[in-house]
């Protein structure tokens, strides 16, 4: 059995389009749950829509910086 030392990352794209696709689904979530609190469909459309932007951002952010740490290396920790 041959064990490869390459460590794999994922590309700036990828992390990009994964923040994209979960931004849409959970904005979507807020909206509907503003919906609900407010009864209101326009305070629902502002809250997600102020929402979608800036957890957008924060997510590409936590993606990245889990980036820095090589897979694998937080077991090697708790172990």
């Amino acid at each position: 059995m041959v064990i490869s030392d390459t460590i794999y990352k994922e590309s700036r794209l990828r992390s990009l389009l994964k923040a994209l696709s979960w931004r849409i689904i959970a904005t979507l979530t807020t909206a509907i749950i503003a919906y609900f609190v407010t009864g209101e469909i326009d305070t629902a459309i502002l809250i997600g829509g102020i929402e979608v932007f800036v957890k957008f951002a924060i997510y590409y952010v936590h993606e990245r910086v889990w980036q820095i740490f090589p897979r694998g290396s937080i077991r090697k920790l708790i172990s």
